[in-house]
């Protein structure tokens, strides 16, 4: 707790991002904001700021940088444009359960309404993506809207928070004392743990003989990696994860059987229809990973452990739902848990493997077709990396295709934008993620589309050395919106097809060098340059215009039926 005498709002502002250990902001500066960016001139010595190139590449940044570090990311913008340019990342934050707060300037409190130059009702725009939000009209309420914001932001089920503060507020003087918050009336972050619910559930899973694992982003806010696989070794259970899940697990662990949705893998999509008892941890049930709900493991008694109470019983009726933290839950249910063979269940994913291996991953990753394709890229360079690297995509095909062919060994290894589908999120993603772990490799898969979105934050890279290595899947289409039109809209071709620029020259004129590739000959030669370079380096690489990401679920069918070829 620290206390001051007659400070600015500013100062009490940076003062309280100091104690609750802030060392890095992303954001863009602007007239609302300009006394908030004189006073971090003060303290570059104990702040980073990092300059984004647009105030949706901040939040974006922000959002990598959560991702990466299991931090709180903060970003910064100005009232007006730079405030409602932050929307589209908090609102994916806000669905994807990524801690942040967004601080931003706003006009004096006595011009509030009256359409002052660049105000924006900041407040009412971002309520219903916000955990919270709130606007500070004097000094004084600074701190304790801080603290407030980044307890919330942090804790249960984590996400953005937006404090806005006007102009006023941050010129006049207060007295300072900070007090971290730790708790707040009727907000209960942890749930007390119900030992019914959980022995009832050890019992439930005990006496199966077909039961699944299905897990989530849930499992990595919480913490609880290795509990997961402590309570699957223990009852010999076979583990799928959705696409936010990635990298909870190693995937050469043995009984982790690949990723569930739209575009997941066989095994685990077919087999949830067989299964006798569902686990869900820390996951969501979204219609990506449920298709058809009607249908959707009907045949399954369903355990879902959640810290959000409305998540349980959202979308999928269960019999057992504990309200938990992930980690109480498993900790309480590890013990009770009785081993068992289940050897014709395990054979059945082995079989559903091999299926997928002859008629989708073999032709992905071992092509015999003249064009690269995406999946040998990712395949190559996950190879490469051997698991290490910190993966972060865009949105579309090169998305699935990355979850589906890179190799994880450690946890917070995959960053994506999973319930909004953000595309332009990679690139400002992936300067964040380095920022937040630069000793580890980031490796940045985009496409065409979505890096032309943000491709301006290679400015961001090129100001302060941030060595991503951007691979751009190049197909000359918006891939995944093709894919679409060629198989549910008779190949009309409206408007997804893309004149590109040279991405190459474009990244040799922000500093980057880089290298296009367009036969497979060249690839291990260029993925081995990309690697030797110790900083930035964009990697093209032109695939099939039209390759297609199988398997597939169409909207709105069954998990089980797939589709694997056009």
């Amino acid at each position: 707790m620290s206390q001051l005498k007659n400070i600015t709002g500013v100062e009490a502002l940076i003062d309280s991002l100091l104690e609750e250990h802030i060392d890095t902001i992303f954001g863009y500066p602007g007239g609302q904001v300009l006394p908030i960016y004189d006073g971090l001139y003060k303290v570059s010595d104990r702040l980073t700021h990092v300059l984004a190139r647009h105030e949706q590449g901040a939040v974006h940044a922000a959002q990598g940088y959560a991702r990466a570090t299991g931090k709180v990311g903060v970003c910064i913008a100005t009232s007006g444009p730079g405030a409602t340019n932050l929307i589209t990342g908090i609102t994916d934050a806000m669905i994807d359960s990524t801690p942040l707060v967004c601080i931003t300037g706003q006009v004096p409190a006595g011009l509030l309404g009256s359409d002052a130059f660049q105000e924006a009702d900041i407040i009412s725009m971002t309520m219903p993506v916000t955990k919270w939000n709130f606007q500070v009209t004097s000094a004084a309420e600074i701190p304790t809207a801080i603290a407030k914001a980044f307890y919330i932001a942090k804790s249960g089920r984590p996400g953005p928070v937006l404090i806005d503060i006007t102009k006023n507020a941050q010129v006049e003087t207060t007295d300072f004392e900070y007090v971290p918050c730790t708790g707040i009336r009727s907000y209960i972050v942890k749930p007390p743990l119900n030992t019914d619910l959980t022995g009832l559930a050890v019992d439930m899973i005990n006496r199966a003989e077909r039961p699944l694992i299905v897990f989530g982003q849930g499992v990595k806010l919480s913490g609880a990696e290795s509990l997961l696989i402590d309570f699957a070794e223990k009852g010999n259970i076979p583990m799928a994860s959705t696409l936010m899940g990635l990298s909870c697990v190693p995937s050469d662990h043995p009984l982790y059987m690949g990723m569930l949705g739209m575009h997941g893998n066989v095994a685990p999509n077919v087999l949830t229809q067989e299964a006798d008892v569902l686990i869900a941890i820390g996951m969501r049930f979204s219609d990506r990973v449920t298709g058809d709900l009607k249908t959707y493991a009907k045949q399954a008694k369903v355990i879902h452990i959640d810290i959000d109470p409305s998540e349980i019983n959202k979308n999928v009726r269960v019999q057992v739902g504990i309200h938990a933290d992930v980690s109480d839950a498993l900790n309480e249910m590890i013990p009770g848990l009785v081993r068992a063979g289940r050897e014709e269940w395990f054979a059945k994913f082995r079989q559903k493997f091999e299926e997928e291996y002859g008629s989708v991953i073999e032709r992905d990753v071992e092509p015999t077709g003249e064009a690269l394709t995406m999946g040998e890229v990712v395949r190559n360079i996950a190879r490469r990396v051997d698991g290490r690297a910190v993966v972060v995509t865009d949105v579309g095909q090169q998305q699935m295709i990355a979850a589906r062919y890179s190799y994880f060994r450690s946890t917070r290894s995959f960053i994506t934008s999973g319930g909004l589908g953000t595309m332009g999120y990679g690139l400002p993603a992936a300067v964040g993620a380095k920022v937040g772990v630069p000793d580890r490799q980031v490796v940045l898969y985009t496409g065409d589309g979505g890096f032309q979105m943000t491709l301006q934050e290679m400015g961001t890279m090129m100001q302060y050395g941030i060595g991503v290595k951007i691979v751009v899947l190049n197909n000359e289409f918006l891939g995944m919106v093709r894919q679409w039109q060629q198989l549910f809209f008779g190949r009309r071709y409206s408007h997804t097809e893309m004149k590109n620029p040279d991405f190459v020259g474009i990244a040799r004129a922000y500093g980057i060098p880089g290298r296009r590739v367009q036969t497979r000959e060249e690839l291990e030669a260029a993925i081995g340059e990309m690697f030797a370079d110790d900083g930035a380096y964009l990697l093209e690489v032109a695939v099939e215009k039209e390759g297609n990401v199988f398997p597939m679920v169409p909207a709105g069918a069954s998990i089980s039926d797939l589709l694997f070829n056009e």
